[in-house]
């Protein structure tokens, strides 16, 4: 099954009015697309209650991709909250247990950062971070091009194999060292993950403006763009069961539209969706 959708659903007001709720922004949310990523869960471990109030808000064949922790990737240049790594991964699994009992985890989200490089050092925490994980299945995102640089590309793909890793596939500008190529393999045959994460070459290197994420993520695909993607898509179902499409290109308000868009271009009917407001006409 193909699984469109978007990472957050606060800011898109393309499918709801200004003056809808942010209580009511998940449900509304849910009646056009069937997954979402979390990013909360990134910037701080999330509550019990907060988990609990989404998978209620959701239908039941919904399904979160929710982002790893900052502090178990290795972007949190500050002190944690937490005394040790176990303390840590311990606090993000609890998080975990209402989705995982609604049947509505996706999979986790590991996004190491740029400076992630392929070292033994690191492949051998990534080994720790699948043994602290247990069964909970995990993504793996890359944000260094030397993970598939031609001498380790295959060590790459056959390591995530080994180790149960869902590969999350990338289309976004070459600037390297920091960003990697789209590399339609999967880890597995079960799940894989697409982040969309827009072409703006010029805003991906702009890492030194106080405004980066909206800059960098300011792009529209067009359709000719999406029609690629369509394809690629089509070629990945063939080898694996589900594939989970997340647009991150939102910071002009373009995901929504391109999500839409690339669901019709697929021709895929949602059946399970929230119910939707009515149009007046």
């Amino acid at each position: 099954m193909i699984h469109i959708g978007l990472t957050g659903w606060g800011d898109h007001t393309s499918l709801y009015g200004k003056n809808t709720s942010s209580q009511n922004k998940l449900f509304e949310y849910a009646g056009y697309f069937p997954t979402v990523e979390v990013d909360a869960s990134f910037y701080a471990v999330q509550s019990v209650h907060n988990a609990e109030t989404w998978v209620r808000k959701t239908p039941d064949s919904f399904q979160f991709i929710v982002k790893a922790y900052q502090g178990m990737t290795g972007h949190n240049r500050e002190d944690t909250p937490y005394s040790s790594n176990e303390e840590m991964f311990s606090a993000f699994i609890d998080s975990l247990v209402p989705y995982r009992k609604a049947g509505k985890l996706a999979m986790v989200l590991f996004q190491f950062p740029p400076w992630f490089d392929c070292t033994k050092g690191n492949v051998q925490y990534l080994r720790a971070c699948r043994k602290k994980m247990g069964d909970i299945p995990r993504a793996l995102e890359f944000r260094h091009q030397s993970w598939f640089e031609p001498k380790y590309r295959e060590g790459t793909l056959r390591f995530m194999k080994e180790e149960n890793w869902i590969h999350s596939i990338c289309d976004e500008p070459q600037v390297k060292p920091g960003s990697v190529p789209t590399v339609l393999e999967v880890g597995g045959e079960e799940k894989v993950l697409i982040r969309l994460h827009g072409r703006n070459h010029y805003g991906w290197q702009q890492n030194n403006n106080p405004n980066w994420r909206e800059v960098r993520y300011l792009y529209r695909y067009n359709t000719v763009e999406l029609k690629e993607w369509a394809e690629n898509i089509r070629q990945l179902e063939k080898i694996c069961r589900d594939i989970y499409v997340v647009f991150n290109n939102n910071s002009g308000g373009d995901a929504a539209d391109n999500g839409k868009e690339l669901i019709k271009l697929l021709n895929i009917e949602y059946t399970n969706l929230a119910p939707r407001q009515l149009d007046l006409f």
